[in-house]
């Protein structure tokens, strides 16, 4: 199983990035996904999640800013992030949960600048 995340990258803030994370090894429709983050020094956190059902949900804080979407045919998640703030400055993970058995990908640093 891989879950191979990219798209983090250096932007200032106020501007967008789209995370990428393609899934192998999975059936990957049968997955919930989900973005975490975790900046320095503080825990890993929820960002947004999708059900296989396609229903989304996302942290207070990133609400109206991100959205998450599937594509089930590439077997990839995004996680489109607008409106960027130095405080979404994190490691992003993706995470495949079944049921709670779950997979975590390699994580993409996002850093946004003041």
């Amino acid at each position: 199983v891989q879950l191979q995340a990219s798209g983090g990258g250096l932007v200032q803030s106020g501007g967008s990035l789209r995370l990428s994370c393609a899934a192998s090894g999975i059936i990957f429709s049968f997955y919930d996904m989900g973005w975490y983050r975790q900046a320095p020094g503080k825990q890993r956190e929820l960002v947004a999640a999708i059900t296989s059902g396609l229903s989304t949900n996302y942290a207070d804080s990133v609400k109206g800013r991100f959205t998450i979407s599937r594509d089930n045919a590439k077997k990839t998640v995004y996680l489109q992030m607008n409106s960027l703030k130095p405080e979404d400055t994190a490691v992003y993970y993706c995470n495949a949960d079944l049921r709670g058995f779950a997979y975590w990908g390699q994580g993409t640093l996002v850093t946004v600048s003041s």
